[in-house]
């Protein structure tokens, strides 16, 4: 599981690996529907036809539109969103977007889980689109 490409875009940095993506937000950023055009373009730079997951290390403090979530979902190979807040506010906000999305969703204290996580989602998903 090696990074695959680094990005450091107008509102992010973004590390891609084989079946998933890291994003961390830079601070005081608002993330409404033109920073999910930029995400479009990696994703189908590096995820075209293919299943993966999004991880959000929220390191630092940013606001998040949640309509962005309707917009995000139609993106058919994004299976799954984790979010890692950096502290209980974060994590109060994390639970409020999670309304907003309609498929796998989760938060989780630390990185490693939140990887571990995503990539069993992403093999039974894989798994099943062989059947």
């Amino acid at each position: 599981m090696g990074i695959i490409n680094y990005y450091n875009i107008s509102h992010a940095e973004v590390f891609v690996f084989d079946d998933f993506l890291i994003k961390q937000v830079k601070e005081g950023v608002k993330i409404d529907l033109e920073e999910t055009k930029e995400l479009k373009l990696i994703l189908e730079e590096h995820f075209k036809n293919k299943k993966m997951a999004y991880i959000s290390n929220r390191v630092t403090s940013y606001s998040v539109n949640p309509l962005v979530y309707k917009e995000v979902e139609k993106m058919s190979n994004l299976v799954v969103i984790a979010i890692i807040p950096k502290d209980e506010t974060m994590r109060q906000s994390a639970e409020f977007e999670r309304q907003f999305f309609n498929k796998p969703f989760e938060i989780f204290e630390n990185l490693s889980d939140a990887i571990q996580w995503v990539q069993k989602i992403i093999l039974n998903e894989n798994k099943e689109a062989k059947v």
